[in-house]
C-alpha cells in the first residue's frame, strides 16, 4: 500500500504531553496478556485517530478510551508516535502475511496478481480505521519510524511489480511500465478505503474479481491467453 500524500486533513493540533520513551534496555516482560492489552490499545486508539486526526488527538482523550490512566498507557505504549507507528505496523504486517501467502501458492502472474488484490482487499475491509490512519499519517512519522515504513512500504510495491514484470517477461502482459502499472493497481484498491466498508453492499471478495477482471484484461497481451 502506498499511503496518501496529501496528509492530515487540516485538523487542529493538540499538543501532547512529554511521554516516557522505552529503548533497547527496557527490560518490561513482554508476555501474551500484555502484547494483547497493547495491541487493543492500538485497535482502539486507531478508531479514534482515524475520526479525530492525529494531531487533533490527546494523550488524555486515548488514555479515556482505552480506560487507563496516563501511567498504565506509558506501560503499553511507549510514545504517541509508537501508537502511530503501531497502527502502521498492523497494516503492514498484514499486507506482507498476504503477499507471502500469494508467493506460497504459486501460480501465473495474472493468477498471483488477483491474489494479491484479494489479500490487499481483505485487510483494507478488516482494519478500516487503521488503513484510514496509514494512508492520512504517514507524514507525522519521523527519523528511524518513518524510514522503515519506507523500506516496508517499498518491499511491498516491488513484490507487486514483479509479478507485474514476469508477466510481461512471459508475454502474459503487454509491453507496459511495470512500475507506473504497480502505482495504477495499488491506487486502484487503496481507495477503496472509502467506500469499502464492513456491513455494506459489498464486501472483499465481492470487490476483489471484479477488480481482477478489469485490471487484467486492461494489461493483457491480445495475442496470449492468461493463466487464471
Amino acid at each position: 500500500m502506498t499511503p496518501i500524500s496529501d496528509g492530515p486533513r487540516g485538523r487542529a493540533r493538540v499538543p501532547s504531553d512529554a511521554m516516557a520513551r522505552t529503548g533497547p534496555g527496557d527490560d518490561r516482560q513482554r508476555s501474551a496478556k500484555w502484547t494483547a492489552r497493547r495491541d487493543a490499545i492500538v485497535d482502539t486508539s486507531a478508531r479514534v485517530i482515524a475520526q479525530r486526526g492525529y494531531h487533533a488527538t490527546g494523550i488524555a482523550e486515548l488514555c479515556t478510551v482505552n480506560g487507563l490512566g496516563k501511567g498504565a498507557f506509558y506501560h503499553y505504549i511507549g510514545s504517541k508516535e509508537e501508537l502511530l507507528a503501531a497502527i502502521h505496523d498492523r497494516v503492514m504486517d498484514e499486507v506482507l502475511l498476504g503477499a507471502d501467502r500469494v508467493s506460497d501458492a504459486g501460480g501465473s502472474p495474472s493468477a498471483q496478481l488477483a491474489m494479491l488484490g484479494a489479500e490487499l482487499l481483505d485487510v483494507i475491509y478488516r482494519y478500516p480505521d487503521h488503513v484510514w490512519v496509514f494512508l492520512h499519517e504517514f507524514p507525522a512519522l519521523t527519523a528511524e519510524r518513518a524510514g522503515q515504513f519506507r523500506v516496508r512500504r517499498r518491499d511491498y510495491e516491488r513484490r507487486v511489480e514483479a509479478v507485474v514484470q514476469a508477466g510481461i517477461d512471459t508475454g502474459e502482459f503487454r509491453a507496459v511500465d511495470p512500475r507506473l502499472t504497480t502505482l495504477a493497481w495499488l491506487g486502484m484498491h487503496n481507495y477503496t478505503y472509502l467506500w469499502l466498508k464492513a456491513g455494506g453492499r459489498l464486501s472483499a471478495r465481492d470487490v476483489a474479481q471484479p477488480f481482477a477482471d478489469i485490471f487484467i484484461r486492461g494489461i493483457a497481451n491480445p495475442s496470449a491467453g492468461t493463466g487464471r
